[in-house]
């Protein structure tokens, strides 16, 4: 497992008429070879097709949790997605499961599976309100992230949350001694203001000295198998821009945009305008992008994966596409399908595309 630092080589191959981001084989940051391989991956990606994602996909499903080698979309294609998405917040109150009332011990031992079977992992963090100790969409402490940077009264509790957040990505160790890369997707949805960290809440400036610390801090813990993602909500070229914190450690471009009523026309546009302008980010930046997170509740559209999900994808160079979870607790808070369901013979159709792909198409 080796530890590399390594420039940048600039590589140009074509979209459907657009440059895919520059393979890096150097970097400023250290990053062990295996999260290296996971970055050059991303880049490459859309030359094949995008990824499919699903939220803790093999934690739990719409009947069930925690039984081995299941997943909802594996129960209809025969294929698990490509990349799953865990998280963690809750981690740093220091007890034994997450917000979402599943064992770290749990997420840990299956984001080590999916990255042996050849899947990309990622991470979400929905960290608790450092200042009130209440969650994350917690708004009503004022300017939070003010009084977590330095000089600020809650920065050292938060320092110590941010090492609970290290140690954990720290122990993701393969049965052969292997670091499990990760995309890690801290401070997500920052253009809107139901987060602590949101626009409302805080300053561009100090967004990303949030950004800066939260970096800093990982490489001094040790930390050198994560990847950053950042992960708007919808939202316009300037206003992304806005509280971008840097091209040194921002390894890939994406945003949040969920269909929120029966018609999708609004959802279609919204997709559409964000990712014509990440398109442009991308090439811009050398960085690769993706849609960290999108869904339609409850899938009441037969249809949506052919007719909705895919013609916007493959517009653009995706890297991957995640769907959100399959809530065991809550009724029809379920974003992918499942046995029975609906839209079940649309999204084999969906599977069976060429662009489309799943963990076996990666390897």
């Amino acid at each position: 497992m080796k530890k590399l630092i390594i420039p940048t080589l600039i590589i140009f191959t074509s979209f459907t008429g657009c440059e895919l981001p520059q393979k890096d084989v150097v970097t400023s940051k250290v990053m062990t070879e295996e999260t290296s391989e996971l970055l050059n991956k991303l880049k490459d990606m859309p030359e094949r097709g995008y990824m499919i994602g699903h939220q803790d996909a093999t934690l739990y499903g719409t009947t069930w949790e925690f039984e081995e080698n299941r997943s909802d979309i594996r129960s209809i294609c025969g294929d698990y997605p490509a990349m799953i998405a865990f998280e963690i917040g809750d981690i740093e109150r220091g007890i034994a499961k997450s917000l979402d009332s599943v064992p770290f011990s749990k997420i840990r031992e299956e984001a080590i599976n999916h990255y042996k079977r050849g899947g990309v992992v990622s991470i979400s963090w929905h960290a608790n309100n450092p200042k009130t100790g209440s969650n994350s969409w917690d708004i009503t402490g004022g300017n939070v992230v003010e009084t977590i940077l330095e000089g600020g009264e809650h920065h050292a509790s938060f320092i110590s949350n941010l090492d609970i957040v290290a140690d954990f990505f720290n122990s993701l160790i393969s049965d052969d001694g292997v670091k499990v890369p990760v995309l890690f997707r801290p401070w997500h949805e920052h253009t809107g203001s139901w987060f602590w960290w949101g626009k409302d809440h805080c300053t561009s400036e100090q967004y990303k000295q949030l950004w800066d610390l939260t970096y800093r801090r990982m490489s001094e813990k040790g930390v050198d198998n994560i990847l950053y993602a950042y992960s708007s909500g919808s939202t316009t070229k300037e206003e992304y821009i806005e509280r971008y914190p840097s091209d040194e450690y921002i390894d890939l471009l994406g945003f949040d945009c969920y269909q929120v009523d029966q018609n999708p026309e609004s959802y279609k546009t919204d997709m559409n305008n964000n990712l014509i302008f990440l398109t442009e980010l991308s090439k811009e930046k050398n960085k690769p992008i993706a849609i960290t997170e999108t869904g339609f509740e409850g899938i009441s559209d037969k249809k949506w994966w052919t007719e909705v999900l895919a013609p916007i994808c493959e517009k653009y160079p995706v890297s991957y596409v995640l769907v959100w979870r399959n809530a065991r607790e809550i009724p029809e808070h379920y974003y992918a399908p499942f046995p029975g369901h609906i839209s079940e013979s649309d999204f084999v159709e969906f599977y069976k595309s060429d662009r489309s792909l799943f963990c076996n198409d990666i390897q």
